[in-house]
């Protein structure tokens, strides 16, 4: 029942006949996928499940998409910002995460901490059809959720959805990847790792902070990520972060009133 260091089982939500193929379907991809039980849902609550099974979440198929379910919150992909975000480079205002990358079309970036999805998902609309954006994720459990989640959400923006479906996602730990790649096969990559003191509070965000690695960047991590990028490696802080001077980021950029930075290495 343990996935990477969290424990979880997975099953479908009671009700929902419009998608109880696809939730089933979905829950049995994810059982394999992961390595956890795939288990049917009874009576009990999803609190009840978690003890009943002894594990820190219970992932659940609903409506065709992934939940995960903590005591602390549930965390599901939701685009946020993104469709905002998207509005606004298309009316040829800027975005501080594509200036701080320095994205132009057809671009190849390493997104080594994918999170909720967002950054990933306007690296993507940056970079274009004929640019890629991959995206790690420590936590096998996030991967799957927020991965599920960017290939088959639907809505109303074709671009943003376009640009979610050209995202790789992959579940594995970022040095452990960079360590694997050639020299300069990446022209740029990015870091968003959890903050120690949050900008804000949400039940997502909670769920997110209790499931993802919460380990600082390591200066070897940093090292490799020089090597493997042609033009720039950037970390995204908390504006005043000690963490900029420690991994040698002297170069910081964003919003002048935005509670975050950017730190970029130009290469």
């Amino acid at each position: 029942m343990t996935c990477g260091t969290v424990s979880a089982v997975v099953t479908t939500v009671r009700r929902g006949q419009k998608f109880a193929a696809a939730n089933r379907a979905l829950a049995a991809r994810t059982a394999a996928q992961l390595g956890i039980p795939n288990v049917p849902r009874g009576s009990d609550s999803l609190d009840e499940m978690r003890t009943v099974y002894g594990v820190d979440a219970v992932l659940v198929a609903r409506r065709g998409l992934l939940t995960a379910v903590t005591a602390e919150g549930e965390l599901f992909f939701h685009p946020g910002m993104a469709h905002l975000r998207i509005k606004t480079l298309r009316s040829g205002q800027g975005d501080h995460l594509v200036h701080a990358l320095g994205l132009t079309e057809g671009m190849r970036v390493l997104d080594c901490t994918l999170g909720t999805g967002a950054d990933a998902i306007i690296e993507s609309f940056a970079v274009g059809a004929a640019g890629a954006v991959t995206a790690l994720e420590a936590n096998p459990i996030i991967a799957a959720v927020i991965g599920d989640g960017l290939a088959h959400a639907t809505g109303d923006n074709y671009e943003m959805h376009a640009a979610m479906r050209r995202i790789s996602v992959h579940a594995a730990d970022a040095l452990d990847y960079l360590r694997a790649q050639a020299d300069r096969s990446y022209d740029a990559v990015y870091f968003d790792p959890m903050f120690r003191c949050p900008v804000h509070e949400s039940a997502g965000m909670n769920a997110l902070r209790v499931l993802a690695d919460g380990h600082a960047l390591t200066a070897e991590t940093i090292a490799e990520a020089r090597r493997v990028a042609c033009r720039r490696v950037v970390m995204k802080e908390r504006r005043g972060s000690g963490e900029f001077a420690r991994l040698g980021f002297t170069d910081l950029t964003g919003g002048r009133y935005s509670r975050i930075a950017y730190g970029v290495m130009e290469l």
